[in-house]
């Protein structure tokens, strides 16, 4: 049995948050400044081959690993603690309530006891940590305990690819919940939470939060702390470029520098863009409707939009026309001062696809 003290507790040292996903790594390093504002000190972001991550299995481990290498060696980082993260899928997790007052011994072999009723795999064959969230409701002599299992070898694998980097792992998180926290900064300047802030109401504003991936899509709905509802759905940024391959006749490569360099065709936009764009926005509709068929709630007052293919021209402003609710797409860094070795141009045009990066990165700031 093991209780890393990695998954929920944090580092005080500078820390680098490095998020895989199978088609990039993102790397986001965060500071203070002298004011006390939070500073993004670097970020970078490092592209993989397409076979190289797989269904967030690791496949090509020497190639991921040298890909590392070139985005810390592109950050201009000489910060060697780093925060990554296993996806949602990979990781199991649970809320208890245990007695208040145990010891962190007591609380451990406790919470031993209580996963394997949990979990589907000999304990022995997992990593396991907990996190004590705070009083229990209803209940004054008990706290709740949330507790996430993985599969060991996924852990290690995390681990031995940022050793394999020259990388010293601190934290391995969840990426939902990294994501969570970086926009938990980003809901708190929505409108909507500002207007029932001054008018003294305690109620959050209900956000659902889209990470639009290469291959995946993660959706989460959030209202304060409380996690609603979390659905993973098979669409992504990946199959814009199948279309531009098919539309073309490039290679996947071709079609993936091209669009990165905006070196297609003219009438790109219009007959492969705005159509995957509409496409897309339905997608996200479908995803909301079926949150709304299976919970007892029918509204949300806000649409976040995060990831990669999420700052696709014209996106942000068809999801709102098509679920008829505000939408915004992702800054993670804003209100944050940038540092002299940021692009704030890049950073802008990226800033996206960092969600789960920074929020990985603010774990050095938790206590």
């Amino acid at each position: 049995m093991v209780f890393p003290a990695s998954w929920f507790r944090a580092p005080s040292a500078p820390l680098l948050g490095i998020d895989i996903s199978s088609s990039s790594a993102k790397l986001v390093e965060l500071g203070h400044s002298k004011s006390g504002d939070m500073t993004l000190e670097r970020c970078a972001i490092e592209q993989f081959e397409q076979d190289w991550i797989v269904d967030g299995n690791i496949e090509k481990f020497d190639e991921v690993a040298a890909a590392l290498r070139r985005l810390v060696k592109k950050s201009g980082s000489r910060t060697r603690n780093v925060a990554m993260a296993l996806p949602s899928s990979a990781v199991i997790t649970k809320k208890i309530v245990l007695p208040d007052g145990l010891s962190e011994e007591e609380l451990e072999l406790q919470i031993e006891s209580e996963a394997s009723q949990y979990i589907p795999f000999a304990l022995d064959e997992v990593s396991l940590d907990f996190c004590v969230l705070g009083p229990a409701a209803g209940s004054e002599a008990d706290v709740e305990v949330l507790i996430a299992a993985s599969r060991r070898e996924r852990v290690q694998d995390r681990q031995g690819l940022a050793e394999a980097a020259g990388l010293r792992p601190v934290i391995v998180d969840i990426e939902s919940h990294a994501a969570r926290l970086a926009a938990g900064r980003l809901i708190e300047r929505l409108p909507d939470a500002a207007a029932a802030q001054a008018a003294g109401r305690k109620e959050a504003p209900m956000v659902a939060l889209f990470e639009i991936g290469a291959t995946t899509t993660a959706m989460q709905v959030l209202r304060g702390d409380e996690v609603l509802y979390e659905r993973d759905q098979v669409f992504g940024g990946a199959q814009l470029n199948q279309l531009i391959v098919r539309q073309y006749g490039f290679s996947a490569e071709e079609a993936e520098t091209k669009k990165r360099n905006g070196e297609l065709p003219d009438d790109y936009p219009a007959t492969v863009l705005q159509p995957f764009v509409h496409s897309l926005s339905q997608e996200v509709f479908r995803a909301l409707q079926f949150f709304f068929n299976s919970t007892p709630y029918n509204r949300v007052n806000h649409l976040l939009l995060a990831g990669g293919s999420a700052g696709l021209a014209g996106l942000t402003e068809v999801v709102a026309e098509r679920c008829q609710a505000a939408t915004s797409l992702v800054n993670p860094f804003d209100g944050m001062r940038l540092g002299s070795a940021v692009n704030s141009g890049r950073v802008l045009r990226e800033a996206p696809s960092y969600l789960t990066s920074c929020g990985l990165a603010m774990r050095r700031f938790l206590q």
